[in-house]
Parts: structure tokens; sequence; C-alpha cells
């Protein structure tokens, strides 16, 4: 596993409820994987606000990687393609960086199944607070 200490502080109760396993962050890519049990909708697939959530949260993590533990970011525009239904097994989701600048990053997610199939193309933009130099 490939995540910086820190990250032990950062969770939340919707990580938690997803059963969401980071398995690595940096500025530039963070991946996770999340069980399909328990984040499906009531026709029992896999659920596409799970899909927004999974790529928000890869997303925004790795934008926290490039700020770091002093400085903050907040989503500000998300898009979700859902390509193939999963009925069971896990959803692994990869945020890619495709341009880090100054104040916005912009992240392209791909989620795929257990047979690597991929289930959503998403793109999130995230808006840096970079913490004060000096």
């Amino acid at each position: 596993m490939n995540v910086p200490d820190w990250f032990a502080e950062l969770s939340s109760a919707l990580d938690t409820k997803m059963g969401m396993v980071l398995d690595e962050v940096t500025a530039t890519r963070a991946v996770g994987r999340y069980p399909v049990a328990g984040n499906t909708q009531p026709f029992g697939l896999w659920h596409g606000g799970a899909s927004c959530v999974v790529a928000e949260t890869l997303a925004s993590l790795a934008a926290a990687a490039e700020v770091g533990p002093q400085g903050s970011i907040t989503g500000v525009d998300i898009n979700a393609t859902h390509l193939r239904p999963v009925r069971a097994g896990w959803v692994t989701g990869t945020a890619t960086a495709l341009r880090i600048g100054g104040s916005l990053a912009t992240y392209d997610v791909v989620l795929t199944d257990d047979a690597g199939e991929q289930v959503c193309a998403a793109r999130i933009t995230v808006f840096l607070k970079r913490p004060p130099t000096g």
C-alpha cells in the first residue's frame, strides 16, 4: 500500500459505509477498491451514485496529496458516464491527474469490475487551496 502516513487521519462516514479500501495515493494518482455488496440500487446493480462518490473521493485524495496536510481541497465539477452494470464483486477506481495547476486540478477516473471491464468513466475538477509559503 502506497499511502502517505498523514492520510491515516483522513476518513469519512461515507468512505466507511461504502467499505473503501485505499491502495495508493500520490498527487498524480489514487487507487481504491469498493465492494458492490451494500452499494447497489434497488435492482441489485452497482449504484451510479456510488460511482460518482468513488470518483470524487479518489480525485480529492490525490488533490489532497498535492496540497499536503496544511492545504485544503474542494470538488467543483464532476462528470460521470456509466458504461456497464456490475452485480457482484468489487469495483476498483483509479484517478489519474490530467492537469495539476496552481488552483485547479483535473483527474480522469476509471472504474473497473473484477474482470477489468470499465464500468464508469469520470472526470473530476478540484479547487486547490495551497498552504502559504514563506
